[in-house]
């Protein structure tokens, strides 16, 4: 009897996942709440491209300041779309903005990536899970991460404008000419 009332009160522990945790391999895992685990390692997947002052608006308030888009893609999704031209189910992109400066060191012009991370989400690929496929996370620290509204503007944003699967491809030229010679390519 005590064994069994142990295990009982143990089992809720068990089940939910760790921060950071990966599930069968490098795709998405998500809370008994639906919440998204950040993934732990993302700086090691596989690195699609680095954007500088990109936005899909016009963005007064960011006037003056620069900063970078590095894109980041789970290995096993990448496998796939290299295979197929497609993003398969359980594909984690993570976008994360980082600070630029000019000058500093002995770089006397251009510019570079400084340490300030200035925002990270994670667009994911569960078909089971999310309607359209997608959905979108904002990552704030190491805790799980609700999803962002369906009636938000990054859905109908990635619907009308991505080139592969809902997804900015044309912005990353390495996956852009895969998907090109594959026929999975729509020129948004």
């Amino acid at each position: 009897m005590r064994v069994k009332t142990i295990l009982a009160l143990l089992a809720p522990i068990l089940a939910a996942p760790l921060i950071g945790a990966a599930s069968d391999g490098d795709g998405p895992v998500f809370t008994p709440a639906g919440d998204l685990v950040p993934p732990a390692n993302y700086r090691e997947w596989v690195f699609l491209s680095s954007g500088m002052d990109m936005s899909y608006t016009d963005r007064p308030e960011m006037a003056g300041q620069s900063m970078f888009d590095n894109v980041f893609v789970n290995p096993q999704a990448w496998a796939k779309f290299k295979a197929t031209g497609r993003w398969p189910d359980k594909t984690m992109f993570v976008l994360e903005a980082r600070g630029a400066d000019s000058k500093g060191s002995i770089n006397k012009q251009g510019h570079y990536q400084n340490q300030a991370l200035m925002g990270a989400e994670v667009h994911v690929r569960d078909d089971a899970r999310f309607k359209g496929g997608w959905g979108f996370f904002p990552l704030n620290g190491s805790g799980p991460a609700k999803m962002i509204a369906y009636t938000a503007q990054c859905y109908s944003c990635h619907q009308d404008h991505g080139a592969v699967d809902t997804t900015f491809t044309q912005f990353y030229p390495t996956a852009k000419a895969i998907a090109v010679a594959k026929g999975t390519y729509l020129d948004r």
